[in-house]
């Protein structure tokens, strides 16, 4: 029996498959696209924010892959390093002011062009980001203001799953998904 792709896979335009195929690095903005992009003030000078597991499983199966994977954020707090160190994220750029000229480093260090990465975003921030990257990409609850400049938009929010489904778009276009599946059915997860 064939594993199941995505849904609506099957339905994505050629050049999202095409796009999604050539990802190498893979980076993230993360408030309201890690998380729902709620702030939890706990009284005591921390936040806190809610991560969802189905992401978390998405990078690492990326990483599996050999995707490299950053995280840009413009905002800075434990919870989000904590979390990056869960799952061997070593990538994590906080208090970013220019997250372009952040993902152009890391794009050269990571020894790939922007045409080979995929950065998915939510708000205005992002937009430099989403306008150079090869395959940009917006959770659903994005700023109306951006999705003119992506090349696909999940149908899952940030924080809500937005990721994973990124996530498995691109490994379905790069033909990983079916050895990620056969690894789960064998035991074997990231």
């Amino acid at each position: 029996m064939r594993p199941a792709n995505p849904p609506d896979s099957a339905d994505l335009p050629a050049d999202v498959r095409e796009r999604a195929a050539r990802v190498r690095l893979a980076a993230f903005d993360v408030d309201g696209v890690l998380t729902d992009g709620g702030l939890t003030d706990l009284g005591d000078g921390t936040e806190a924010k809610r991560f969802h597991v189905h992401d978390g499983l998405g990078l690492k199966l990326l990483q599996r892959a050999g995707i490299a994977i950053a995280w840009i954020t413009a905002r800075r707090g434990e919870a989000v390093a904590r979390r990056a160190r869960e799952l061997g994220i070593e990538r994590l750029y906080q208090g970013e002011t220019d997250k372009l000229a952040r993902l152009m480093a890391v794009a050269s260090a990571v020894g790939v062009g922007l045409e080979a990465v995929a950065y998915m975003g939510d708000d205005l921030p992002d937009l430099a980001c989403l306008a150079r990257a090869g395959f940009a990409i917006a959770p659903a609850n994005a700023h109306p203001w951006i999705l003119a400049h992506v090349h696909w938009q999940t149908r899952l929010a940030g924080g809500a799953g937005a990721v994973r489904e990124a996530c498995d778009l691109i490994l379905t276009a790069r033909g990983d998904a079916d050895r990620v599946i056969a690894d789960a059915r064998a035991g074997r997860t990231a």
